[in-house]
């Protein structure tokens, strides 16, 4: 593996939710521990279980791993540590500030950026403290902060004064108050990180055209901020010899190929390891230490007599939902879990029964627009360019709230309107155009905001706050976040895969909905396996491995489960859109 040849005393493994990076995380802390060397394995993921991995309970200290001579192991816990970042910057403003003010303080605090940058601080500590060196030859990381998370740190300036003036209340600044006392610590974690004789960061990622195109941006913003040698590692990658004349995997082997064939160039020319795929979950330091074997063991011929019971189809989730007669249904979820598709599968059922449908979807690439438009007679379809949208809505926010800001001002709400947050909001202000119709028909819309987003929008979005103040009781009104807020007309989907990690951030999707006012109805499990009931060994005692936790979705998350099987080829055109409501054809 190039990614381990004379590795720094540092590595970073950061990538998209369910590719893999604390598999590799844990495998490569195994792996040099083994070898005779000192490893402390650090997570600082959300949705972390290297306590679950090694079997035993680990938290927020370090603590030694038993069954791996060598090895210790911290989970720092995001939520907890941006708990502990609220309290200290909201502290002191409560009994001082109104209660309106101090809740919105909240808010700006309670999204996915804060939480990064509260897990960012606690691993400063780490990367800044020179005695955990004499204790350890390597700090292995899980995973790393975003590139856009950096580049506010590395921002110069009073972020409290800009923030105290009122200046700074569009989406991600809020995370930054109070962190000047801090800055110099700060200023070193950047430095360590993008120094390549201190730090190696590993971007990972799997054999998807999806994923590969994000992990290509990731590398462009980190190149951008001085990290320009990581190396890349494509995991879960089916072995050609695991197909065993099974259609299904030959296809998926195919696909594969196909998208690391057509990897973009500033991957391609990357330091470069391929992982192969395991039909075990990678629980115990045994499944660990195959993860990186030269030779590592496939499926056996057992697994072709594993029993896969039926599961939910999408058909009869969308009976449920075409029961109202019109309505907004909403797609929500991770990237890279196929909402468009769901979304479109959905709108085309839908038409098919009859039901008048406007599809308006954000899919970048626009090819379910084209297999689809003029297709059937009740379906309509628009398709928003999130990059026009976004523009346009910062042009709008520079044009207004920057135009009082000095230079420093101005570039600090520049850097803002840069956040995750931002296309999330603009593109469902044009979303928001289309909303209405659901009165008479239905509205399948993709993509939509996250939980923060909505409530960001509304804490500090004026629109329906002001709609509020101005009408009090005189009119009837609706504005799109009440609508969103109202079960009789809005049905929330979240989608997700059958993997523990994707499952976990569909969970804390759930719970942000919640906060919002919005109690999502449904949930559908994505490309699974054993919905697909494939007959090769490797892919059954995986479709057996995702069972668990399709029965966890069922029993804590949602009673409304459809679970939609991968297919052999992408689900383009109105016949394959169909198919995916109907039951898997039996091997």
């Amino acid at each position: 593996m190039h990614f381990l040849h004379a590795l720094p005393a540092y590595v970073f493994f950061t990538g998209k939710g369910g590719v893999g990076k604390t598999s590799l995380a844990c495998a490569t802390a195994v792996k040099l521990a083994d070898s005779g060397q000192r490893v402390l394995l650090v997570s600082t993921d959300p949705a972390s279980n290297i306590g679950q991995v090694f079997g035993q309970t680990i938290g927020n200290h370090i603590v030694a791993i038993d069954t791996v001579p060598g090895l210790a192991a911290l989970e720092i816990d995001p939520q907890a540590a941006a708990q502990d970042y609220r309290d200290r910057i909201v502290g002191p403003a409560r009994g001082v500030l109104p209660e309106a003010e101090v809740r919105s303080m909240e808010e700006q605090l309670s999204g996915a950026c804060t939480t990064e940058i509260a897990a960012f601080d606690e691993f400063t500590a780490l990367l800044t403290d020179a005695s955990l060196l004499h204790d350890y030859d390597h700090i292995v990381f899980d995973t790393a902060p975003t590139g856009h998370t950096i580049r506010l740190l590395q921002l110069p300036g009073a972020w409290s004064g800009f923030l105290d003036s009122g200046q700074g209340d569009a989406s991600c600044l809020g995370p930054l108050a109070g962190l000047d006392k801090q800055r110099s610590r700060y200023h070193a974690a950047v430095a360590a990180l993008t120094d390549p004789a201190r730090t190696r960061l590993v971007l990972v990622a799997r054999a998807q055209q999806a994923t590969l195109r994000e992990v290509a941006r990731t590398r462009q913003e980190l190149a951008a901020l001085g990290m320009r040698q990581p190396q890349l590692v494509i995991n879960g990658v089916l072995p050609q010899a695991a197909c065993d004349g099974d259609p299904l995997a030959e296809a998926v082997w195919r696909r594969e190929q196909a998208a690391l064939a057509a990897m973009p160039a500033e991957l391609a020319s990357l330091p470069q390891d391929s992982v192969p795929l395991l039909p075990v979950n990678l629980v115990g330091v045994d499944a660990l230490r195959q993860l990186l074997a030269a030779s590592p063991a496939g499926g056996t011929a057992a697994a072709a007599n594993l029993e896969l019971p039926p599961l939910p189809q999408l058909g009869g989730l969308v009976d449920e939902l075409a029961a109202n007669g019109h309505g907004l249904i909403m797609l929500m979820g991770k990237g890279g879990v196929g909402k468009t598709t769901m979304a479109a599968a959905i709108a085309v059922q839908l038409a098919a029964r009859g039901h008048a449908v406007h599809l308006t979807t954000s899919d970048p690439a626009g090819q379910l627009d084209a297999s689809l438009q003029g297709s059937l007679p009740t379906l309509a379809i628009s398709r928003i360019d999130p990059q026009a949208a976004t523009e346009q809505y910062r042009a709008q926010v520079m044009a207004s709230k920057g135009k009082q800001l000095d230079e420093q001002g101005r570039a600090m709400l520049a850097e803002d309107l840069r956040s995750p947050c931002t296309e999330e909001i603009a593109v469902f202000q044009a979303f928001s155009r289309v909303i209405r119709e659901s009165g008479r028909k239905f509205v399948v819309l993709d993509t939509a905001p996250t939980g923060h987003t909505l409530l960001l929008l509304d804490a500090t979005g004026a629109y329906h706050r002001e709609v509020v103040r101005q009408m009090g009781e005189r009119l009837h009104f609706t504005t799109p976040m009440m609508q969103l807020q109202d079960p009789a007309q809005t049905r929330a989907l979240i989608v997700t895969l059958a993997e523990t990690t994707p499952v976990l951030e569909a969970a804390g999707l759930q719970d942000d909905l919640r906060r919002a006012g919005i109690e999502p109805w449904g949930w559908i499990i994505n490309n699974c396996l054993a919905q697909a009931r494939p007959t090769a060994p490797l892919l059954r005692q995986r479709a057996a491995s995702e069972l668990p936790l399709i029965a966890r979705v069922q029993q804590q998350y949602s009673q409304h489960l459809a679970v939609v099987p991968l297919q052999q080829q992408e689900p383009t055109g109105v016949a394959a859109l169909l198919a995916l409501g109907q039951p898997a054809t039996a091997p």
